[in-house]
């Protein structure tokens, strides 16, 4: 595939690495000639020096032949990705993607308005971060969730602490555990094991700091939490360190429904202004929240959860393992720096929130064929999670899933079939119009794909 990316910042290099890495032909445009160099430093790709809203340069970089183009351009006005976006829609891009930084941009209305334009997506990555935390919070008893079709389905995140009752079990042993009902409800899909993404089989053994991917259905929670020996936490009260963007859009939206939400912000400028735009339920404070004297003043001991959003990595974690120490039982912390994220997990922050993945989740999509409804990558893991709708006569229906060779790095975990769900096994036979999702390396997500076509 033929892919266009303008701009070279954190995101579009980023995305520009990951997509060349696929076997995808990637040419990135920016003005900076710096960031291109730094960028071919270590991306196969190639590199356009110019204006990325010249429809000179667009023209003679090739944008007609683009497959795909994504304006992600760094350090301006949203106006800039999306005059990019259409200009090489015009020339004649097949899709293309704009990021955007206005949330009115994101309403239905406004989303099929530009659709009609010819923009494809319009993805906001604060925005998207901000639901993701917000997510998180309302599940209390793993690492990191993620619902399917209303719930129907969902995927948990569990680490294996030394107080784990499954460290040193086999898969096999786990699943002699169960009862025949509770192994409809739910299975394990992966596990992330230091740079290791490993697909379970029956002889893959639980071992300490493990970060074990499940899915189930909505009964098959509780049973999973039982076994993972964890709790279910009720949070209702959420100190936020930071008032940034994505901290200002998670205390709008758990202002709603969280009993107290108090954000922490050095800056005095910006509390004013955060005061004037948030709820009267949102107490802003005034102050240096790495500063530990002032989160005792503020009553951290009290919290659920303990929300990290500079935009220092570093200050970030450390902050939430202070949290922990504080027993504050929720932790999630903003890190961008990718190389830092599993340090982030072994210094013991329950849940790791990046932009850049996030967004390669939203985009990698399009990299595939029509059937892939939705992709996301999931913090703590290389691989990636894909829910397909099934075409009729692909070839994932011609038999129950333990004939059809499905990769062998790549799992079936659940289905869902009009209004039910259920948990994939090796008799479970896929029809056309089901909705299924995978849990795959991304070494054969294109083998995995043509299983839908």
């Amino acid at each position: 595939m033929k892919i266009y990316i303008e701009g070279a910042g954190e995101v579009g290099s980023h995305l520009a690495k990951m997509l060349s890495e696929e076997g995808n032909e990637v040419t990135v445009i920016d003005d900076d000639v710096q960031r291109l160099e730094h960028l071919s430093s270590y991306a196969d790709v190639q590199t356009v020096a110019g204006n990325p809203s010249s429809i000179k340069v667009l023209k003679d970089a090739g944008v007609a032949r683009a497959d795909l183009f994504i304006a992600v351009y760094p350090f301006t006005t949203q106006e800039v990705n999306i005059v990019g976006a259409l200009l090489a829609k015009q020339i004649g891009a097949a899709k293309v993607v704009a990021r955007i930084n206005d949330e009115d941009f994101l309403t239905a209305e406004n989303k099929l308005l530009f659709k009609e334009m010819g923009i494809e997506l319009m993805f906001y990555p604060e925005k998207i971060a901000a639901d993701e935390i917000v997510n998180a919070l309302k599940h209390g008893s793993s690492e990191e969730t993620m619902d399917f079709a209303h719930g129907k389905l969902q995927i948990a995140v569990f680490k294996l602490d030394e107080d784990s009752p499954l460290l040193d079990l086999k898969l096999v042993d786990f699943t002699k555990m169960m009862s025949a009902e509770e192994a409809l409800q739910f299975r394990v899909i992966a596990i992330s094991r230091g740079d290791q993404t490993i697909i379970p089989r029956f002889d893959t053994q639980f071992q300490f700091n493990d970060l074990v991917f499940t899915i189930s259905k909505r009964d098959g929670l509780a049973p999973l939490i039982k076994y993972f020996g964890r709790r279910n936490i009720e949070i209702s009260r959420v100190m936020i360190l930071g008032g940034s963007p994505i901290a200002e859009m998670v205390a709008r939206s758990l202002s709603r429904f969280m009993t107290d939400v108090k954000i922490i912000e050095e800056k005095r400028d910006r509390c004013v202004e955060l005061s004037e735009r948030l709820p009267d339920n949102v107490q802003v404070v005034n102050g240096d929240g790495r500063n530990s004297d002032l989160l005792v003043e503020e009553s951290i001991r009290d919290y659920d959860a303990f929300v990290a959003l500079t935009g220092n990595d570093e200050a970030n974690v450390l902050s939430c393992v202070v949290a922990k120490r504080f027993g504050v039982p929720r932790t999630i912390a903003e890190v961008e720096n990718i190389e830092y994220i599993r340090l982030a997990e072994d210094m013991g922050v329950d849940t790791v929130i990046n932009k850049k993945l996030i967004t390669a989740s939203r985009i990698f999509k399009f990299t595939l064929s029509g059937r892939a409804r939705f992709v996301r990558y999931m913090s703590g893991t290389n691989a990636e999670l894909i829910e397909y709708t099934v075409a009729p006569g692909s070839a994932i229906t011609k038999g129950p899933l333990r004939d059809i060779d499905f990769p062998r790095n790549a799992i079936i975990g659940g289905v869902i079939r009009g209004k039910d769900s259920f948990i994939a096994v090796g008799d479970t036979q896929i029809e056309a119009y089901d909705r299924v999702a995978i849990f795959a390396l991304p070494e054969t997500v294109r083998e995995t794909d043509r299983f839908f076509k």
